[in-house]
């Protein structure tokens, strides 16, 4: 893991956690561990995204472990920009997931991360992101951290959230009729969609555009 340096000293008193978690065995397995972390306080838990935002704005914890996948209702990255939107500034949000691609950092990130770690981290590397979290300095798991740098060197092609949906859609092998149906827009805007995409890919084929979606990992 890498952190930024930086920020005031926040281990004179405990860091307020929040677990979002739509899985009871993780979160029960989470507060067992930090249980045992120095300088860290399990405030709440919550299993949606809406219930972790009604549990912050009740219990002001700083940093808020959030998965990036919730089952139902609104998912970790957009929990994460409502939070961080908040007026007050909110808390930090730290992700804690196993989704590594491309898509879900940059999503996350944009929408406000603090840091984004992968749950194959070593319980000390947790342990440290928290206490960087908590200080508003941002956290990577190295993996993320490489990419991130990779990116920056190397910026891939930026998609809009549409053109994102209808290239998920191409993937699962829809046709334009059936993207059109499935997201509720007519088959013309599919098709001016699926131009804009073939162009920043650099494509001219609904294949060619899958592949290299999976390539350069644009497909969440």
């Amino acid at each position: 893991m890498t952190a930024a340096p930086g920020g005031p000293d926040a281990s004179r008193r405990p860091v307020r956690v929040l677990l979002c978690d739509d899985h009871a065995v993780v979160r029960a397995g989470l507060l067992a561990l930090l249980d045992s972390a120095p300088d860290t306080e399990v405030v709440g838990e919550a299993g949606t995204g809406e219930e972790a935002l009604a549990l912050c704005a009740k219990l002001a914890p700083d940093v808020v472990l959030m998965d990036l996948q919730l089952g139902d209702g609104i998912d970790g990255v957009e929990t994460t920009r409502r939070l961080t939107a908040a007026p007050d500034g909110g808390p930090h949000v730290l992700v804690l997931t196993t989704y590594d691609t491309d898509a879900d950092i940059t999503r996350a990130i944009e929408a406000g991360a603090t840091g984004y770690l992968l749950k194959a981290e070593r319980p000390e590397e947790l342990f440290a992101a928290i206490q960087a979290a908590a200080q508003g300095r941002t956290a990577l798991s190295a993996p993320v951290a490489s990419r991130v740098m990779a990116n920056m060197r190397s910026p891939r092609p930026t998609l809009t959230d549409r053109e994102r949906d209808i290239l998920a859609q191409l993937a699962q092998g829809l046709g334009n009729r059936e993207i059109a149906k499935a997201l509720f827009i007519s088959e013309a805007t599919v098709k001016t969609h699926l131009g804009r995409i073939y162009d920043k890919l650099g494509v001219d084929t609904r294949a060619g555009a899958v592949s290299v979606a999976k390539e350069q990992r644009l497909l969440p």
